[in-house]
């Protein structure tokens, strides 16, 4: 995201913090496809996975007002919905794969079928081999490469350094490459 993205996510934010709904329901609206590919990357199952993003929602509501704009809202909201999805995933004790074509589309810019079988295999392989690797290697990945977030909103999302952060990119990097290759 950039800069004015976030000085206006600060400004909605503090709206929100002094008791603005509507500022709030701005702050859903612009997030909540972001947090639910997260979390239904992350937990795999999108009923799950819409529960927990209106759970991440409530609890920031609830807290808005201990938001501090010194950390980026975005990442504050993340590291939200990350707990959310440890703590899922810690219950219920695996993770399970959701098939492709549930729950994401891919823009087919290919005219014929078989583009377009070859794009759904492709993604769907990679769905699969994502789903393959630990879940903190897929976080990390999901943050990364499909949120865009960088490596210091990473780690304050995830609470880590961010050479550590670097580094589990690199592993997690290193662990989708392995899975695609089985």
């Amino acid at each position: 995201m950039s800069a004015e993205a976030d000085l206006e996510d600060e400004q909605y934010a503090v709206r929100a913090g002094a008791g603005d709904d509507h500022a709030y329901s701005w702050l859903v609206a612009r997030h909540q496809g972001a947090v639910y590919r997260y979390l239904v990357r992350m937990i795999r199952v999108p009923e799950t996975a819409r529960d927990l993003t209106q759970d991440t929602f409530l609890r920031a509501y609830q807290a808005i007002r201990a938001w501090r704009p010194e950390a980026k809202f975005r990442t504050w909201l993340f590291r939200i919905a990350h707990n959310l999805a440890l703590d899922h995933l810690r219950r219920a004790g695996r993770v399970r794969m959701e098939p492709l074509e549930s729950g994401l589309e891919i823009p087919d810019p290919a005219p014929g079928p078989e583009r377009r079988l070859e794009t759904a295999q492709r993604a769907h392989r990679l769905e699969r081999a994502l789903a393959a690797v630990a879940p903190a290697h897929r976080e990390i990945l999901l943050l990364r490469e499909i949120e865009g977030m960088s490596y210091e909103d990473i780690a304050r999302t995830l609470d880590l350094n961010p050479g550590t952060v670097r580094s589990r990119i690199a592993r997690a990097r290193a662990a989708l490459l392995a899975a695609l290759k089985d």
